[in-house]
């Protein structure tokens, strides 16, 4: 009797152990069922020359608690108006987003050489003729002089911080520097 309520303690300790694995090991990558709508809001406003959505909105507020300038920078309004969030491109970033120090980088970020080749995972065609390519990159990027630099972002969107107290290598997620000099949360800190 003794040994068969050992084993049966050793059985739960093995079971407890399991699962205290699986809920503390990190989170899969997200997986993204495009049949299915990912977090819903009501859009504020659609972004100007678009009509209302009849489909869900992505809910990016979250990420809009400190990067407020997101809620009407075109490339995350007029994703979210698709219903796809912050966290298609970025992760959950929960430990990013509970880190009241800024310190802790979301789960994914985009060196200059990784932007392209994630765009394309869902926008494989360009048809904006070159010439017009080439005048919109020179205007918005007039301190790059070489071609061969431009990525996605430098003509779609502001999807860049103007003000940073934080930064982090995008490759390794390591924090290059912090400061708390003119820390201000809607300039979108942290990223």
């Amino acid at each position: 009797m003794k040994s068969s309520v050992w084993a049966l303690a050793g059985g739960l300790a093995a079971i407890l152990a399991a699962v205290s694995a699986v809920l503390v090991a990190a989170p899969p990558p997200l997986k993204v069922d495009r049949s299915k709508p990912l977090l819903l809001e009501e859009p504020k406003a659609p972004p100007e020359g678009k009509k209302k959505p009849e489909g869900p909105v992505a809910d990016n507020s979250a990420c809009f608690v400190c990067h407020t300038n997101y809620q009407e920078e075109s490339v995350a309004s007029v994703h979210a108006l698709e219903n796809i969030g912050c966290v298609r491109c970025h992760g959950a970033s929960l430990a990013h987003r509970n880190d009241e120090n800024n310190t802790t980088p979301p789960d994914k970020m985009y060196p200059a050489e990784a932007i392209d080749p994630a765009c394309v995972e869902c926008h494989d065609t360009h048809d904006a003729p070159a010439r017009k390519v080439l005048a919109r990159w020179k205007e918005r990027c007039p301190q790059k002089t070489d071609f061969s630099q431009v990525v996605c972002t430098d003509c779609h969107g502001e999807h860049r911080l103007k003000l940073r107290t934080v930064r982090w290598d995008k490759k390794s997620g390591k924090l290059l520097s912090a400061g708390s000099s003119g820390t201000n949360a809607a300039s979108g800190v942290g990223q």
